[in-house]
This record gives structure tokens, sequence and C-alpha cells, in this order.
């Protein structure tokens, strides 16, 4: 069993902006140690570029770069990756970035482009868990311990599919 990871969230340069957003959780290196992390950004296993234009996700599901470039489908390629590299590596869970049009579990910017969040999920996010894995966030980090915790214990016996 694996863990997936945003790879912007182990440290790696891959956000919109080319910068990461490292989380300096003690936990995550452990596991990243025993060889338990898989770390992915869905928007450049999608094939776009670092740096790239903002993007957000409008209300009828396409996503668009502040410039009004439809890149829902390089969107689609990035979580079908994901989903793949979960499925081919037994991932039952995944941390992700929230608010991001790929990764957001709960929350992601309104389509506007103005800084306005609302209710919802990125693709990525949505596509996993249509397929049983449970998705957290960074502002969930003590939900998603506990639930590596549990599995862990309990020894990983099923399967996604």
């Amino acid at each position: 069993m694996k863990l997936l990871v945003s790879a912007c969230l182990l440290g790696e340069p891959v956000r919109y902006d080319g910068q990461a957003q490292t989380l300096a959780l003690t936990q995550l290196a452990v596991w990243k140690q025993q060889g338990l992390i898989l770390g992915c950004c869905p928007e450049v296993a999608g094939g776009l570029p670092v740096p790239r234009p903002a993007a957000e996700r409008q209300p009828d599901g396409a996503i668009r770069t502040v410039d009004g470039t439809d890149v829902t489908t390089a969107f689609i390629r990035g979580a079908e990756a994901a989903l793949a590299l979960c499925v081919q590596h037994d991932v039952r869970c995944a941390l992700l970035k929230e608010r991001s049009p790929s990764c957001g579990s709960q929350h992601i910017y309104s389509g506007r482009f103005d800084g306005t969040l609302v209710a919802g999920e990125g693709l990525t996010a949505a596509l996993l868990r249509q397929h049983g894995i449970r998705v957290f966030s960074e502002l969930q980090l003590p939900e998603f311990i506990a639930h590596v915790q549990t599995l862990l214990s309990q020894g990983m016996s099923s399967s996604v599919g």
C-alpha cells in the first residue's frame, strides 16, 4: 500500500506559480522514508508546464485559465494519471492540496479569479473518490494521520477498484 500526496505538499515546485507549498510534517517524512509516499501533481501529469497561468474550475465544470483558455482536457488527463498510479500501487487514501482545481477536496476557487472560495472539489479529488479512495486535504492532517494509522494497523487487506 502507498499514499498519494500532492507533489507541491512534498516540496516539489510544481504549482502554477512555480512554487511548492511544503508541509513540514514529521509523520509524512517518516512515511516517505518507509517508501509509503507517492508524490503526484495531476496538472503536470496532464501535460501542463511549470509555471503556468492560474486556472479555476468554472460553474459548468470546465477548467479555464485566467485568460480564458480551456485546459479541461489536461486536467482530465492528469486526474486519470493520478487514478492509474493509485490503482497500480494500491493507494487507499490521498493527501491533496486544498483549493486546487485538480486536488481541492472541500473548497475550490469560484471560477471568477477573484479569490472567492466555494464548496466543491477538483477533478482529481472527485475521480479518486468515485473509485473508493479516501481524500484528505492539508487542512485535515489529524484525520489523515489517524486514517493512515488505522489502515496500517489493519494490514490494509482490501483493495481499490
